[in-house]
């Protein structure tokens, strides 16, 4: 029995017990209940129609369920016949359940969580894993989650973005334990790209690949971080280089320009360049002028002074960071790495030292404090 084949056909299950007017939470109990039968029957009895079985168990441990709740009667009416199995309206099934988990009522955390649960078929284990939290605290997190989204109706077209920016924060999340949320995230994306045939899905798959594709250059055997200019550009793949750029091609060709296309545009000039001397940074600090256009995103204003240092000029980086908040996350190393290469390596040392002190986790840290030490080192000797 193929597992992934059971996660893939998850969120169609649990959308057609919702469209049959099964709330959420039930919904997702019974099918869960469908895979751990599939599991029993399936390896000596397998059936030729896998969705329409599940669809069918499924449906049948809901209503079992329902019955069983003298205090919801009305439920009972209302769900009496059994309608039969069938692929009408599959892909309009997932798609509600992608909209269903990244639903405003959520905060982005539930969502990420709710998401992976039901159109990733994760177990809660599996997610309290990847995310460094105990099993309960992530059972709680996703049962709230579920409550709050069974009586939501769809009588509106939902909001692509939404559901967009749920799958990058699952992206972003990396990986831990035995779940590798960077791959879970490509998969729900390349999933919903299918079915929607929006620009800007297209545009986080293929920055989602660009990116993925950089990730065996990016740290050391010892867990150290490799920046961007260090890394063995041999060791990036080129396959999902070129479908990422193939991908993003495609969604540029609809002129209708997005921020995940704009920062999918920016991940493939640093994939096409051979070195990191070879970089475009004029292309690339153009880029940043339309995401910033798009998006008046600080984090977009910092990047594109860093990258307005390597294309004008360190002064010319600097000049711009000083237009920024200092208490933006990560002002202090960029102005570090501008100060170095303006060739001021004793407020470089500084500011290193003190990015290090601020720095979102363990590997940035320890990097930073080895730039300082490095710079700290020079300057002694």
């Amino acid at each position: 029995m193929n597992e992934q084949v059971l996660r893939d056909l998850v969120p169609a299950v649990i959308g057609v017990l919702v469209r049959r007017g099964a709330d959420f939470a039930p919904a997702e109990d019974a099918v869960q209940d469908a895979l751990v039968e599939a599991v029993r029957v399936w390896p000596d009895d397998p059936p030729r129609d896998p969705k329409g079985w599940l669809v069918t168990v499924a449906w049948r441990k809901f209503l079992d369920a329902t019955r069983a709740e003298n205090s919801r009667r009305h439920r009972e009416e209302r769900v009496e016949s059994e309608p039969t199995p069938g692929p009408a309206g599959a892909l309009d099934d997932t798609l509600q359940l992608y909209f269903l988990c990244a639903h405003p009522s959520l905060t982005p955390a539930s969502s990420v969580a709710l998401t992976l649960r039901a159109v990733g078929g994760l177990t809660t284990r599996q997610i309290a894993q990847a995310y460094l939290v105990p099993e309960a605290t992530m059972a709680q997190r996703i049962s709230r989650a579920k409550r709050t989204v069974s009586s939501v109706r769809f009588n509106q077209p939902g909001d692509v973005a939404t559901v967009v920016r749920v799958l990058y924060l699952v992206f972003n999340e990396g990986y831990s334990g035995d779940v590798d949320l960077a791959a879970e995230a490509i998969r729900l994306t390349r999933q919903l790209a299918a079915i929607t045939n929006h620009e800007e899905v297209a545009g986080l798959l293929a920055l989602m690949l660009l990116h993925h594709a950089r990730r065996p250059a990016r740290s050391r055997a010892d867990a150290s971080l490799v920046p961007l200019a260090e890394q063995d550009r041999s060791l990036w793949d080129t396959r999902l280089i070129a479908e990422g750029v193939d991908v993003l091609q495609t969604a540029l060709a609809r002129d209708r320009l997005g921020e995940f296309q704009a920062q999918a545009a920016i991940a493939a000039l640093h994939a096409d360049a051979q070195t990191a001397e070879e970089t475009d940074w004029v292309q690339i600090v153009e880029w940043y002028d339309e995401l910033v256009r798009l998006t008046d995103n600080p984090v977009a204003r910092l990047n594109r002074a860093v990258a307005l240092g390597e294309a004008d000029g360190p002064r010319a980086g600097l000049a711009a960071l000083a237009d920024l908040d200092p208490a933006l996350p990560r002002w202090t190393a960029a102005a570090a790495y501008l100060h170095e290469r303006a060739g001021d390596p004793a407020t470089a040392a500084h500011l290193y030292a003190e990015a290090a002190r601020t720095a979102p986790n363990l590997p940035e840290r320890n990097h930073l404090t080895r730039q300082a030490a490095r710079l700290n080192t020079q300057l002694r000797s």
